[in-house]
């Protein structure tokens, strides 16, 4: 708008110079060009500092703005700072706890290593992997039946060979008792699965296994499975599950085997299920038989209730028969007594004649 104003001027000012040259009079527009200039100089002096004015507050102005723009920027700056070493601090404990749980576990990793390196020292011994068989069996048989229930299974038993099988079961028939070994071969097992042993060696010790598996079958078959004695069939309980599933993945032939003898491979978990369908059945019979005598005791108060009738009808045959007699008795007591009012109304007029 200055500059427009500027301009103005400066065309008013070309215009007056050009008007009093073309009047002719030298000192009369010496006169008037001085006067516009002095104007001009004042008008142009007010216009500078009109416009300083107005610089220096458009300055101040935008110079506020720029601090409020500044500060807004710092503040939000430092909120996102903040925020952000928050969640750094939170990251870094965050890490910490779980560097610390990773330590415990790995103390934990190192101590289950010691026992897995003891229970395999325990192991290479035949006596003290026998125990360790027989305890796990005794474990699963309390899970499933409870402890010391002798009615359904007994450890260490007797049997009339002279034999003592780790565990008899005492089913139900037509099964009968059914004997349980726990004792299971693990010498050339390890050789056969160790990939550290040359090929031939694993394969020497894999025949060697299964003629263990083999003659340890044929052990139970002729010691444990007794004629109009035991069940026609027995139960080898391999303790570990990777011997269980490498018989079953690789060595079929074992199984076959185990077939045509009767006796049955199981492990843990396959023992457990074995048992738990045992009793279930146990129970259905219990069952069944408790059906039975309640059939049975049904039976015997029907006969109760048909007797208990016949002598109720009996009963209400007399009830009738004495209550049409004591009606009879009642007719006949009126009668008697109108036979005596007629008597005494009979006496009374003859009084009352004589009189």
């Amino acid at each position: 708008m200055e500059y427009i104003i500027v301009g103005l001027l400066i065309i008013i000012l070309i215009f007056l110079f050009v008007l009093l040259f073309k009047n002719g009079n030298d000192s009369y527009v010496v006169e008037k060009l001085g006067k516009l200039e002095t104007t001009t100089i004042k008008e142009l002096g007010t216009f500078q500092n009109n416009l300083t004015k107005n610089l220096n507050d458009d300055f101040i102005a935008l110079t506020e703005r720029i601090d409020t723009r500044l500060r807004l920027i710092n503040d939000h700056v430092n909120e996102r700072l903040d925020q952000s070493f928050e969640k750094t601090n939170q990251t870094f404990t965050s890490i910490l706890e779980r560097l610390s749980k990773i330590d415990e576990a790995q103390k934990k990793i190192d101590h289950l290593s010691g026992d897995i390196i003891s229970l395999q020292s325990v192991l290479t011994d035949k006596k003290t992997r026998g125990i360790f068989g027989e305890v796990n069996l005794k474990h699963i048989l309390s899970n499933v039946f409870g402890d010391n229930n002798s009615n359904v299974y007994q450890l260490q038993y007797p049997l009339s060979n002279g034999t003592i099988v780790d565990c008899i079961l005492f089913a139900p028939a037509p099964l009968g008792m059914i004997g349980i070994d726990s004792k299971f071969p693990l010498e050339h097992y390890r050789i056969m699965v160790d990939r550290n042993h040359a090929k031939e060696v694993r394969e020497q010790a894999e025949r060697s296994f299964k003629s263990d598996m083999k003659k340890h079958i044929d052990t139970i078959a002729s010691k444990y499975i007794i004629p109009n004695v035991t069940s026609d069939q027995a139960i080898l309980f391999l303790p570990a599950e990777a011997i269980f599933a490498e018989v079953n993945a690789y060595h079929t032939d074992l199984i076959e085997y185990a077939y045509t003898k009767r006796v049955w491979l199981t492990s843990p978990t396959t023992l457990m299920s074995t048992l738990t369908t045992i009793q279930i059945i146990m129970k259905n019979i219990e069952r069944d038989q408790y059906a039975s005598v309640i059939h049975h005791e049904l039976k015997l108060l029907d006969n109760e209730f048909k007797r208990y009738k016949d002598r109720w009808d009996k009963l209400s045959r007399s009830i009738e028969t004495v209550g049409r007699d004591v009606k009879e008795i009642h007719t006949t007591t009126e009668k008697i007594t109108k036979r005596f009012e007629s008597i005494n109304d009979v006496e009374l007029e003859k009084i009352n004649v004589n009189c």
